[in-house]
Formats: structure tokens, C-alpha cells, sequence
């Protein structure tokens, strides 16, 4: 790869990568949004069908075929994990509590990826700096679910229904690693979404919701954003950055989201931002920042004394 090409390399991770960023930072809200006057499993297969159309169109243009050799099939499996296990726990909790809190939750997930990434994968290690930002997020954690005593059942509910999420969606990340799969990010997503449609519809044939005599505009927008923008484009440019910088410097990405989501919630929607949440969100935030500085720290100087020795 000449110097033009790796500029255009580094530019098309730069793009990806604030991409993801906004996507991330406005997909909480426009979930909360789509639930708005329809079931919320309604919206979700609604995004999740829209998504699925336009990644395979876009696939069978591009490349004039899907993939279905069993690596791939392999492939799609772990993506459906993200997919379908990351989702429906999200709308699910979605109804109880706010956006941004949906994205200071999803801000462990770092903590999660990067250790299961060290357990199965090899990939960093998790030595006593990374313990400690763990311990911190935890304790973040904790905070936030000791605002959620007062607040009710369905609070904590929702607060542990995202974990789940986070815990789903990072085991993917690493599982996809662990394949060393050069496939085109769009082909994975086309291919996730495909296989994960099943489960999708299974969910709403078993719960029944009844279809709205009405949507509303600002449900369907908000469907149609996460269909197009939040399930194709989002995933394909998240894809993208897993397969070219390891899985948890990708994570880094929810070191942003948490405050931005927050905010975004509170300007747009009028969420309140509690104390507590602030408080439980710096030590998220603290604990993601010695987490992924240690690793940044590691490469510095392991990049000068592999310098200075030749």
C-alpha cells in the first residue's frame, strides 16, 4: 500500500469511525422515538425488515451474490448475536428508562469486549490497570442502579435488560474477531440481518402485538432512520472499523456516546439527567478512560523502545 492509498485508508477509518459516533449517539433516542403510539416490537421488526431489504439490494448490486459457504453462514451467525441480542433487549428496556442512560450503559461495553477479547481471543491483556478501570465502570454501575431503588422495578429492569444487550453485542464483536473474516462489511450485515429476521418475527408471532390502525410521524421517521441509517449504514461502517483495528479500540467509540446521547436526550426530549446518573456516568467514563489508556500507554512505549533498540 503506497503513502496515497494508506491516506485514503486512514480518511475512509476516520469517516467510519465518526459515523459510528453520530449513529451511536442518536439511536437511543430515535428507539424511545419509534415506540412512540406502536408496539415496540412492532418498530423493531418494522427497522430491523427495512434494514434487511436494502443491505441484501445493496449486496446482490454490489456483488451480484450473498455469500453462503458455511464461514460465512458462520459469520452471520455471530452478527445475528449482535443483532438480535443487542436489540430486542434495548427496545425492550427502552420503555423504561431514558435514552441517554441506554448509552451510558452501553458504555462498558469496552470493559466487556476487551476482556472477553483477552480470554478467547488473546488479543490485549488485562493486567491491574484494566481491573481497576473495570472496578470503576462497576462502580458507575452501581450508582446508577442505586438511583434506580427509588425509582422502581421497572427501572432496574430496563437497566438490566441492556446489559444483556451489551454483553450480547460484545461477545459478537469478539466472536466475528475470532473468525478472521475478510468478507465486506456490507455482505456481513446483509447476512447478519438476514439470519437474524427469523427470530425477530418468531418474538412477534409469540407476543402478538396489534398492528396500529396509525403510525406516527414521528415513529415512522424514526423507524425508517434506524432501518436505513442505524441497521445498514451504522453496522456497515461499524463492521468495517472491526475489521481493521482491533475490537477493543473500536469499543473506544462509547467513550463519546455516553455524554453526547445524554445530552441529545435532554435537548430533544426533556429528559431529565439526574445526580446520581452524572456522577455514575463519570466513573463510567473514568473507568472506560484507564481501560483503553493503558493499552494507548503500552503501544507509546513499546513504539519507542522498539525504536530506540533498532
Amino acid at each position: 500500500m503506497n503513502s496515497n492509498q494508506s491516506k485514503y485508508h486512514q480518511l475512509i477509518i476516520a469517516a467510519a469511525f465518526f459515523a459510528v459516533i453520530v449513529i451511536w449517539s442518536t439511536t437511543p433516542i430515535t428507539i424511545k422515538w419509534s415506540g412512540e403510539g406502536v408496539s415496540y416490537i412492532f418498530g423493531i421488526v418494522m427497522r430491523m425488515s427495512i434494514g434487511a431489504i436494502l443491505a441484501i439490494v445493496l449486496v446482490l448490486l454490489k456483488y451480484k451474490k450473498l455469500q453462503m459457504n458455511k464461514q460465512a453462514r458462520q459469520v452471520y451467525i455471530a452478527s445475528a448475536l449482535a443483532i438480535f441480542g443487542g436489540m430486542m433487549p434495548v427496545y425492550w428496556g427502552a420503555q423504561y428508562i431514558s435514552s441517554g442512560l441506554i448509552s451510558v450503559i452501553f458504555g462498558i461495553s469496552p470493559i466487556v469486549t476487551g476482556y472477553l477479547a483477552w480470554r478467547f481471543i488473546h488479543e490485549n491483556s488485562f493486567n491491574l490497570l484494566k481491573i481497576v478501570g473495570s472496578m470503576a465502570g462497576l462502580a458507575g454501575l452501581l450508582i446508577i442502579f442505586y438511583k434506580g431503588i427509588s425509582t422502581g422495578e421497572d427501572y432496574i429492569y430496563g437497566v438490566l435488560s441492556v446489559l444483556c444487550a451489551v454483553i450480547f453485542h460484545s461477545a459478537s464483536a469478539v466472536w466475528i474477531k475470532s473468525l478472521k473474516t475478510d468478507m465486506p462489511p456490507l455482505s456481513l450485515v446483509a447476512g447478519g440481518l438476514l439470519f437474524s429476521m427469523p427470530l425477530f418475527f418468531t418474538v412477534y408471532l409469540i407476543f402478538a402485538p396489534p398492528l396500529p390502525e396509525e403510525i406516527p410521524l414521528k415513529a415512522l421517521w424514526s423507524i425508517v432512520y434506524l432501518g436505513v441509517v442505524g441497521s445498514v449504514l451504522g453496522f456497515v461502517s461499524y463492521y468495517y472499523l472491526l475489521k481493521h483495528l482491533p475490537a477493543s479500540s473500536v469499543a473506544l467509540i462509547t467513550l463519546i456516546t455516553p455524554i453526547s446521547a445524554l445530552w441529545i436526550g435532554h435537548l430533544v426530549n426533556d429528559e431529565i439527567i439526574s445526580i446520581s446518573i452524572y456522577v455514575g456516568t463519570a466513573f463510567v467514563l473514568t473507568g472506560l478512560a484507564l481501560h483503553q489508556g493503558e493499552d494507548l500507554l503500552y503501544k507509546k512505549v513499546w513504539r519507542k523502545r522498539k525504536h530506540f533498540y533498532g
